[in-house]
């Protein structure tokens, strides 16, 4: 497979891990790393809520990137362009190589404030965003962008997405991820591919990700395959599954790897927690860990009652229980 190249950023291959709220935190990030993932990107961050933290256990949490991650995106959603520029300049400070915006996120929380997919209704805030942090970023760091591929399925959304796109481009972002689903649309129904198909179509040389139902190492190779995008973005897929990378990279070599067995998934489960540990502490560590330990339960053969013994572990020595019990 062809290198993926965001800017002066070259990624070895062109499956790399999304932004996840609420879960692509540092442990994520490097598990996923260690077991293929080319490139990762940092939950998503309020612009505000980077330019106020400063120090302390948050700032160590949610700013922290390893000497291995890189290189490492990090993601900011906001309303309008004044605070991006602090926040984004924070960011490259902090060692994140590349600084992506949200156009994307569907939660009504943050629909409600403005932000995330909102503004594919307010191109010109959009692309005045996109413009601004552009400027203002060294030229080493490329800007990106995510986007679903309208706010709904009606010709004001098309016209809307379409504008935004082209003129973040013109503002000078390296690549524009776009997921094939709407905002109204959430989670539900089908990702249209067609529409990725369309979209690199229209963008031609200019680098285009896909994401949007990529569950299995196959799912990413037919996505490139299917409609042509320079690369693509796991989600949902690669929460509980690391090994998706490096299933996709052997795929793509003609291999096809056997599913981990329960061996290895201890192992890299009880490293994802060791890093949730350092980082967290032991009582937020084993909180955290919870909702990966639901997920990863999902490839485990009595899956159920794997998923009920982390949701109910209340501390270390009831995790690392059901860790030794299941695995």
């Amino acid at each position: 497979m062809p290198s993926l190249h965001l800017g002066p950023v070259t990624i070895d291959f062109p499956a790399v891990q999304a932004a996840l709220s609420g879960y692509s935190d540092w442990p994520m990030r490097v598990i996923a790393k260690r077991l293929g993932a080319p490139y990762t990107l940092c939950e998503v961050m309020l612009d505000q809520f980077v330019v106020n933290v400063t120090k302390g256990n948050r700032a160590r949490r949610f700013l922290h990137v390893s000497d291995e991650e890189h290189p490492c995106g990090a993601q900011l959603m906001g309303s309008a362009a004044e605070p991006f520029v602090p926040a984004a300049l924070k960011l490259v400070e902090r060692g994140f190589d590349v600084i992506d915006i949200n156009f994307g996120c569907p939660v009504k929380k943050m629909l409600s404030r403005h932000r995330g997919g909102y503004l594919l209704c307010e191109p010109e805030v959009a692309i005045d965003i996109t413009a601004r942090v552009r400027d203002a970023l060294p030229p080493h760091v490329p800007l990106t962008v995510k986007m679903r591929r309208g706010m709904d399925d009606s010709p004001q959304s098309r016209e809307d997405f379409f504008r935004i796109f082209d003129g973040a481009f013109r503002s000078g972002v390296a690549a524009i991820t776009v997921h094939g689903r709407t905002v109204r649309q959430r989670y539900e129904g089908r990702a249209s591919w067609e529409f990725l198909r369309e979209v690199k179509q229209h963008a031609g040389d200019r680098t285009v990700l896909g994401s949007g139902d990529l569950f299995a190492a196959q799912d990413c190779l037919d996505m490139m395959a299917q409609t042509g995008v320079d690369g693509v973005t796991v989600a949902r897929g690669a929460i509980g599954n690391p090994w998706i990378f490096r299933e996709v990279r052997a795929l793509a070599a003609g291999q096809v790897l056997p599913p981990p067995g329960l061996a290895e998934q201890r192992e890299v489960i009880a490293e994802h927690y060791s890093l949730a540990e350092e980082v967290y502490g032991p009582e937020r560590g084993c909180y955290r860990m919870r909702k990966f330990g639901i997920k990863y339960a999902r490839l485990h053969p009595e899956h159920e009652q794997v998923r009920n013994a982390f949701a109910a572990a209340k501390d270390r020595q009831e995790w690392w229980a059901a860790l030794e019990r299941w695995y």
